[in-house]
């Protein structure tokens, strides 16, 4: 059920599907149709499409999901971790102002369009989801800014922007262990590597700096909980 997400994201490679297999249904006219424009609770200056309760997205089976072509529906909630690096980014604008920024695993778009509404000079969404890119095109057109997208899967590969954001990615033994060594070689270069995380079980605390905590709300149903304790990381160079 979409009710487990939180409970069954085993990493992104659940979202790796051919990108025309995923258009059984026009994504946009989806996400329209079982979305509405809201503002994450901690990130209230935003407006995204985002799924709720009462919405048909969540009494969706996995099966129904496949049928349509859809992959887990990750871009549709505003994850703690997410919110929390957004607040950050938004408060802190010096941390990306006039700095080209790579949003990783961005599904909303929600950190993104954050960062280049705090004065990036680029921002490049990343998500390998095709249908993310759908959602963040149109929460970045609602929010009156100019975000890229790709849906390359960028692991371990050479980054070209100043700043990388992650927000709520250590959910998943395997997925964490393949972005530690990645993330600390990109801060060795010298690049700043910030990550939201409401206490995922495989967070590299040893790694990582904390700049900034926050009480974040959430649907219970997400993430059995009212409130996630969140914290924005710094990763440490080598």
């Amino acid at each position: 059920m979409a009710r487990s997400l939180p409970h069954g994201r085993s990493g992104q490679s659940a979202g790796l599907i051919r990108f025309e297999d995923s258009l059984k249904t026009d994504p946009e006219s989806f996400i329209r149709a079982n979305t509405s424009l809201m503002a994450p609770p901690h990130v209230p200056e935003i407006r995204l499409h985002l799924a709720s309760e009462a919405h048909e997205l969540w009494l969706k089976t996995e099966e129904e999901l496949e049928e349509i072509g859809l992959p887990p529906p990750f871009w549709a909630f505003a994850w703690a971790g997410g919110q929390g690096l957004a607040r950050y980014i938004l408060d802190h604008p010096e941390s990306v102002a006039g700095r080209s920024v790579l949003d990783f695993a961005s599904g909303s778009g929600l950190v993104a369009i954050a960062a280049k509404r705090a004065g990036a000079s680029q921002v490049l969404a990343v998500d390998i989801d095709p249908w993310a890119g759908t959602a963040i095109r149109l929460n970045a057109v609602e929010n009156n800014v100019a975000v890229d997208f790709s849906r390359e899967d960028i692991i371990g590969r050479l980054v070209g922007a100043d700043v990388i954001l992650a927000g709520d990615v250590f959910y998943d033994r395997d997925f964490a262990a393949s972005l530690v060594p990645w993330l600390r070689g990109l801060a060795s270069e010298g690049r700043t590597v910030l990550v939201g995380d409401p206490g995922r079980a495989y967070l590299p605390k040893d790694r990582l700096e904390p700049q900034e905590t926050y009480q974040v709300p959430v649907t219970r149903a997400l993430e059995d909980s009212e409130v996630k304790k969140t914290t924005v990381w710094q990763f440490l160079a080598d």
